[in-house]
C-alpha cells in the first residue's frame, strides 16, 4: 500500500490564517499515484474560531481532514499529540501561516515515498510586508548563504517515519524547525523546487524580539542537544561577501545591522519564549 501522507498544521489563536492555509492544501496537486492523504489541525490551547473555521471546511477526494482540540497551548506538545494521531508514513508539518504552492505538498511526497530517514522541505519565499522596515529587512535576510544554501526549513518541513523515530516526544524547546533539521545530516535533507510562502512580523521592535528568540532556540539546541550540531552546515558570509550585500542593498544592510545590534538591548526583551509580534 502506498504512503499516507499526513499534514500537521499546529494552531493557536490562528484564526486570521487557518483558512488560507487549508485553502492552499487542499488545492494541491494530486498526490504520487496511489498516496492519499489527511490533514491535522492541533488547535491548542484556542480561544478563537480556529477549529470551527478548520472544521467548515470540505476536503477533496484523496484527503481526510482532522481538527484535534487541545485544551492547553503549547507547539511542541501538539506535535507530539499530532503525531501519534497521524496515520501517514510521510509527515508534513506546516506552520498556520504558511501557504504552500500547489505543487510542494505532491513534491514533499514524491520525494519521501521511498520511506529512507529523510528530511525535506520547498523553497522560502517572504510574503510581501507591509512595514517599510520589514521589507528592507528581509531583502537583505533572503540573500544570506542559510537563505539560498541548504534547506532551512522554517515554516514548512517533512519526514519519514523512519526519520521521525530518531527521537521521542518532540522536546520543549523554541526552535522545533532547527532541531528537526539538524537531526538529519545535510546529505539526508532534500530541498525540492516548489516554494511558499512565509510572513515575517512587521516592524523593528517586532523584528528583534523575533530574532533574540530565533538566537535564544539555536542556543538552546545547542545546549541541550550538542550532538545535534555535527549536522549544521550553516556558514556565516565572509568579508568578501557581507562586502557585496553592503553594496547591492545599503538600505537592508544598515535594517539588518541594526536590528542585530538591538538584539543585544534590554529594552526588547520579552518574558514569552513564543514571540510572534502579529
Amino acid at each position: 500500500m502506498s504512503p499516507r501522507v499526513s499534514v500537521l498544521i499546529p494552531a493557536h489563536n490562528e484564526a486570521g490564517y487557518i483558512g488560507a492555509c487549508l485553502e492552499a492544501v487542499f488545492a494541491s496537486k494530486p498526490l504520487p499515484a496511489g498516496m492519499t492523504g489527511e490533514v491535522l489541525v492541533l488547535a491548542n490551547g484556542c480561544t478563537d474560531e480556529t477549529a470551527a473555521l478548520a472544521r467548515a471546511f470540505a476536503p477533496p477526494p484523496g484527503w481526510t481532514l482532522e481538527v484535534m482540540e487541545l485544551p492547553e497551548g503549547g507547539k511542541l506538545r501538539a506535535l507530539t499529540a499530532g503525531d501519534a494521531a497521524a496515520h501517514g508514513d510521510i509527515l508534513i508539518y506546516l506552520d498556520a501561516d504558511v501557504v504552500v504552492s500547489p505543487a510542494l505538498i505532491a513534491q514533499l511526497a514524491e520525494a519521501l515515498a521511498d520511506g529512507a530517514p529523510r528530511y525535506a522541505s520547498g523553497r522560502p519565499q517572504v510574503a510581501s510586508a507591509r512595514s517599510a522596515v520589514t521589507r528592507a529587512y528581509s531583502r537583505l535576510w533572503v540573500r544570506l548563504p542559510f537563505f539560498t544554501r541548504g534547506v532551512p526549513g522554517f515554516g514548512v518541513f517533512a519526514m519519514t517515519r523512519a526519520g521521525r523515530a530518531r527521537w521521542g516526544d518532540w522536546p520543549d524547546i523554541i526552535a522545533d524547525d532547527i532541531f528537526a533539521r539538524l537531526s538529519f545530516a545535510p546529505v539526508e535533507r532534500v530541498q525540492v523546487a516548489a516554494g511558499y510562502s512565509w510572513p515575517m512580523v512587521e516592524g523593528f521592535r517586532n523584528l528583534v524580539r523575533v530574532r533574540r528568540r530565533q538566537n535564544a532556540g539555536v542556543t538552546e539546541v545547542a545546549a541541550r542537544f550538542p550532538q545535534l550540531l555535527r549536522n549544521d552546515d550553516k556558514q556565516p558570509p565572509g568579508r568578501g561577501a557581507v562586502l557585496k550585500l553592503l553594496a547591492a542593498d545599503p538600505g537592508g544592510f544598515l535594517i539588518y545591522g541594526l536590528v542585530a545590534l538591538a538584539v543585544k538591548s534590554p529594552l526588547f526583551e520579552s518574558q514569552s519564549r513564543w514571540t510572534r509580534g502579529r
